[in-house]
């Protein structure tokens, strides 16, 4: 684990503030009901809760990928370095440092595992030199796309692709990661080789980043801070450690209690609800 625990309480850089925001669809579904969350630079924040709890929406928000869904923030604010960019088209996110990572895998399937790679670095114009070094820098941290770079990305493995994708990400040199549930669909042993190189990327690159996670005991072990989302609001938050050991966590999230493993069904409880959302 890492031995710095950077917190949006702490005296570290805040990159990515999002304030009490709202998110309509279609001009009548509310999503998201007042999110308000930081990210401080140089962290691996987690964004935690089950399927539907907004955890998608809060990232393409921030990537400003609502409006290809018909989405919408309708109150509230994104800064990031301090500037207003939810109103930002997600190429200007870009420019600005922030790349986002799909949940599902997305690659072009038609294109090799290197063509892939090097979409990634399409709006850079440091030179071929540095892309080709960034190319190799991608390569080292996922050896086996090394092997794959000359197959067709839709004939490898779920992990190759989220592998790929990831490293698409990283072609192109940015500041903050929006990683979108990691974990999908992949072995356990697949899924901790995945958080292990977050882990290092974050570490040796200095790359922070805001995961939205379903897996809340694999996230909670690499994350330095979380927040856990239910229908559209944050109801915890705190750096990962504590959430870890909290007993609320425990029981509805990690499937823990001092009894023992709890049932999905008891996991889905009345007394959750009442006492997180009354």
């Amino acid at each position: 684990m890492l031995d710095a625990t950077p917190t949006p309480d702490a005296q570290v850089e805040t990159l990515l503030e999002v304030n009490n925001i709202e998110v309509i669809y279609n001009s009548v579904i509310l999503v998201l009901k007042g999110v308000s969350l930081k990210v401080p630079k140089g962290g691996i924040t987690a964004l935690l809760g089950g399927n539907g709890a907004g955890k998608t929406t809060t990232l393409k928000a921030i990537s400003n990928l609502l409006h290809s869904e018909r989405g919408e923030v309708t109150k509230g604010s994104i800064k990031y370095r301090n500037v207003p960019v939810h109103k930002s088209d997600p190429a200007e996110m870009v420019k600005r440092g922030v790349v986002q990572v799909m949940e599902g895998r997305h690659c072009f399937e038609h294109l090799t595992i290197e063509e892939n790679l090097l979409t990634g670095a399409y709006t850079r114009s440091d030179g071929k030199a540095a892309i080709a070094r960034d190319l190799e820098m991608v390569y080292n941290y996922f050896p086996r796309l090394r092997e794959r770079r000359k197959s067709q990305a839709g004939y490898t493995s779920g992990g190759e692709q989220q592998m790929c994708a990831i490293g698409r990400a990283l072609m192109s040199r940015p500041e903050t990661i929006l990683l979108d549930e990691p974990s999908m669909g992949l072995a356990p042993q697949l899924v901790e080789q995945i958080f292990e190189i977050v882990k290092s990327v974050n570490e040796k690159e200095g790359v922070t980043f805001l995961l939205a996670e379903q897996n809340t005991n694999v996230a909670l072990r690499f994350a330095h801070y979380g927040y856990i989302l239910e229908s559209g609001r944050v109801v915890m938050d705190g750096p990962a450690a504590d959430l870890r050991e909290n007993q609320d966590v425990k029981e509805f999230y990690l499937g823990m209690s001092d009894e023992g493993r709890k049932s999905f069904r008891d996991v889905r409880s009345y007394r959750r609800r009442k006492r997180w959302l009354s």
